[in-house]
């Protein structure tokens, strides 16, 4: 009976994202439009679309089961550390000059801003590379999430071939209609992952080894008082670590810059903000909330490890598939849940793919060949698309299992490169090329050296649960070295008419009374 529901289920999920790949196609007959939605996305859909970016299957399968199970209670304050520094605050800081600053410069993915704001096209080439290799794993990561739950639910199907539905399913609708067919998938697939998560709390917390809300915290602190602790316990460092990672890392990853790009601008930015910053408290904190409550289905072994095949991300697919197969309601809610995993991880599978895509189709051959005829750049957007679903599925289908390492030397890469120039780009006039350059290093730079040491020291095994260790290093390097580094080198900052040009202002867009926008009165970059 599960896997005929499941079935059912996936078969309307995927027409449904079909179709609106196929209807927004009508609306992406330029560049502009397949990657940006003509920069007027309202608000609600600008909301979702960086909420179910945000959140993939592993937070729920990685992340939620292993900081569940280790941390307890206290990993919620990940998910709350998420919707305030990763949302609200990225937000209030990011979204308008973002939106302003690209429009104003005519550009349109992040390694082009490095070049119009700094000057500097090797920039561009950089951060384009960086982009393209490091976002390939971390996709990869997104797949391995999802198989592990694939595997519990279609006990005779290959990780694999799920894998590979999803990849197709992803790769047609955005092959089709570009961000806007993404944008109005994520608004689909983030109801999904809202009445998912709500259900599968709900059925969860009321099952036998819980007994309800109140004896939650009751019987987690029988088993060790460490889970009910609002600060982690011993866990705090790890917890800290973690909450810095997941939120502040949002700032520098360009597939989450790219929402700041399409909204529309006046009040849809502050709407945007609030849904966003909602949608993220609830699913950050949700997902941790079930892993916590791992500890009451399972038991520990001689190591506090969890007594679950495959270990920490098969903690919630077994879960699941314990408490939600005892009669029709709950199948059909494991099926829910199954599409809302399904849900977030294509939302942010497509969001990569359209950021690496473009690093190459845009940036990379725009670098080769400025003159390239813009119906061949299209066609090569679309090609890539696909290559990069490819690549990304051929990386998850090898032998890898740590997920949560996987993702968090992805996520340190890019956004130690990235975080520091993108940030001191957007308010520091007094930036120069020097200091910018020595911002873009320190993801690759730190990391790799990080790893290198601590390999050399104790293993690869040791270093690899340090992954979110080296990425706040490369985070916080690069936001702390383009301002030393551009202080020392103030000689080579640029002239004051590029600078006036970068910084000027433009008119807010307001809706009047009547409807009518106000007209943006921009200056076009040559």
């Amino acid at each position: 009976m599960l896997q005929f529901i499941a079935v059912i289920s996936l078969a309307v999920f995927t027409i449904v994202n079909v179709l609106v790949g196929v209807l927004s196609s009508r609306r992406t007959k330029t560049m502009e439009s397949f990657l940006l939605a003509g920069r007027n996305l309202g608000p609600l859909l600008s909301a979702f679309s960086y909420g179910t970016s945000y959140f993939s299957a592993v937070i729920f399968i990685g992340y939620a089961g292993m900081f569940g199970w280790t941390i307890g209670m206290g990993s919620m304050w990940i998910g709350i550390g998420n919707a305030i520094l990763g949302c609200l605050l990225a937000w209030l800081i990011l979204a308008k000059p973002t939106r302003r600053m690209t429009h104003s410069l005519n550009t349109r993915t992040m390694p082009e801003f490095f070049a119009a704001r700094f000057l500097d096209r090797r920039m561009k080439v950089y951060a384009a590379l960086i982009i393209f290799l490091f976002l390939v794993p971390y996709a990869a990561g997104v797949y391995k999430g999802l198989g592990s739950l694939f595997s519990v639910i279609f006990t005779q199907a290959s990780p694999t071939v799920c894998m590979a539905i999803v990849a197709v399913l992803t790769a047609v609708y955005l092959i089709l209609g570009g961000y806007v067919a993404t944008a109005w998938n994520d608004l689909i697939q983030g109801c999904i992952m809202i009445f998912g998560l709500l259900c599968m709390v709900i059925l969860i917390v009321n099952q036998p080894e819980v007994g309800g809300f109140s004896e939650v915290t009751k019987r987690l602190g029988a088993i060790d008082p460490a889970l009910v602790n609002p600060t982690g316990g011993a866990s705090g460092k790890m917890l800290i670590v973690n909450i810095l990672l997941t939120s502040f890392g949002v700032w520098g990853m360009p597939q989450m810059i790219h929402k700041y790009y399409a909204v529309r601008k006046g009040g849809s930015i502050r709407i945007a903000t609030v849904i966003s910053t909602v949608f993220a408290l609830f699913i950050g904190c949700g997902a941790y909330f079930t892993g916590a409550l791992s500890h009451l289905f399972f038991w520990s072994d001689a190591d506090g490890l969890p007594a679950v095949e495959g270990g920490y991300d098969f903690i919630i697919p077994t879960l699941l598939t314990r408490a939600l197969t005892s009669g029709v309601f709950p199948v059909i809610i494991l099926c829910v849940v199954m599409l809302l995993l399904l849900s977030a991880s294509m939302s942010t599978l497509s969001a990569l793919v359209l950021s690496s895509s473009s690093a190459v189709s845009i940036d990379l051959m725009q670098a080769v060949n400025p003159n390239i005829d813009k119906r061949k750049q299209m066609v090569v957007m679309r090609v890539f698309c696909l290559v990069f679903v490819l690549l990304s599925f051929l990386f998850a289908s090898m032998n890898i299992s740590f997920i949560v390492n996987l993702m968090s030397f992805s996520w340190g890469v890019v956004a130690g490169s990235f975080i520091g120039p993108f940030l001191w780009g957007l308010y520091g006039k007094f930036v120069t090329r020097i200091g910018v350059w020595a911002g873009l290093l320190c993801g690759p730079a730190i990391v790799g050296f990080l790893l290198l040491y601590n390999m050399s020291r104790f293993g690869f095994e040791a270093a690899k649960g340090l992954a979110p260790q080296f990425g706040v290093a490369a985070m916080a390097a690069s936001f702390l070295i383009v301002p030393a580094v551009s202080l020392l080198t103030g000689k080579h900052g640029y002239e004051p008419a590029h600078i006036q040009k970068v910084f000027e202002t433009e008119e807010e867009g307001a809706e009047e009374g009547n409807g009518e926008r106000i007209t943006e009165r921009v200056p076009r970059a040559r």
